[in-house]
């Protein structure tokens, strides 16, 4: 019988949310998409050892600040964790503005041509890669331009639909809703259990996705961040699903029918409004868990990169 994971490549594109090179040769997702933390996590196996070398070697041959060689470093790591997964995926690579630059939108647009730049250094082309970006204002206004540019981008730390509507505005590429993390916000806070069907972070996609549908919106919506397999067949049909390699495998070792339940054909009136910079900030202040959902997600992801930084300068150093 066929598996639910490939019932459910039927109907959505299936992204692998890692940076194990070895989990994605042999699951053989269409694209791959990564953050800090995901980077960080593939820097410490063996794989990437001569990658760290000859970053290293290269940083302590450049000119300028100790901070400035890190942070070159640093991004050279990233760079180069994407392009192996770019070998082995033949569609988008997703590579991560630093967190600290989530509130500076020229800070962000300059770091993001410098990834594509650093990309094509190494033969890899920008319809290869999607910027990512915390969807802040900042960040949001940063895709606006990148987008505009020819630069496709995949806004992340995405928590409400006030979020995916400045996103559309922007006439963003994709966006990456966050599932399991407005899961674990309400049952944090309002100590229910729920179910596949009421679960909050399942119910905000199907909104967003609806929205976009029924408004005919062209970005795409490739739910993340989940928490179990019945998330993940809550949203079957999504235009994207970013999904770890252990989620991934469980849907290979399952079998029985996976109904399609999201689809452009399914959908409910949902007027398109707009969002200027006040509405949009007003309405993410009264979003506590987008709010501090999207504050935390900067956090960890800006601590991740600081670990990384960290390591490369004692590199450097040593």
């Amino acid at each position: 019988m066929t598996s639910k994971l490939e019932q459910l490549r039927a109907i959505t594109t299936v992204v692998a949310d890692t940076g194990d090179i070895e989990a994605v040769a042999r699951i053989k997702p269409v694209d791959c998409t990564t953050n800090p933390s995901i980077v960080l996590k593939a820097l410490g196996t063996d794989m990437f050892a001569d990658a760290i070398e000859e970053a290293v070697k290269w940083g302590k041959g450049q000119n300028g600040s100790s901070e400035a060689v890190t942070e070159a470093v640093a991004d050279r790591l990233a760079i180069s964790v994407g392009a192996a997964l770019a070998k082995l995926v033949p569609g988008r690579v997703s590579t991560e503005v630093d967190a600290d630059l989530s509130f500076d939108t020229e800070a962000s647009l300059k770091k993001a041509r410098s990834i594509i730049a650093q990309y094509k250094e190494r033969g890899i082309e920008k319809d290869r890669i999607l910027i990512k970006l915390a969807s802040t204002w900042e960040g949001i206004r940063a895709a606006e331009v990148l987008q505009k540019e020819g630069v496709d981008c995949n806004l992340t730390l995405l928590f409400s639909k006030a979020q995916a509507i400045a996103c559309a505005d922007a006439k963003v590429f994709l966006i990456s809703p966050f599932v399991g993390r407005i899961l674990d916000w309400y049952k944090k806070n309002t100590g229910e259990n729920y179910t596949s069907e009421t679960d909050p972070g399942v119910v905000s996609v199907r909104s967003i996705y609806n929205y976009y549908k029924v408004n005919g919106i062209e970005t795409i919506v490739m739910g993340a961040s989940f928490r179990n397999a019945g998330e993940i067949e809550a949203l079957a049909g999504c235009d994207r699903l970013t999904i770890s390699p252990a989620l991934l495998d469980e849907l290979d070792a399952a079998t029985g029918d996976l109904p399609r339940l999201l689809s452009p054909s399914k959908t409910t009136p949902d007027p398109r409004v707009s969002l200027d910079e006040k509405a949009f900030r007003w309405a993410m202040n009264e979003d506590a868990m987008a709010t501090e959902k999207l504050a935390e997600g900067i956090r960890a992801f800006a601590k991740d990169l600081g670990t990384l930084r960290g390591m490369v300068a004692k590199k450097l150093a040593a």
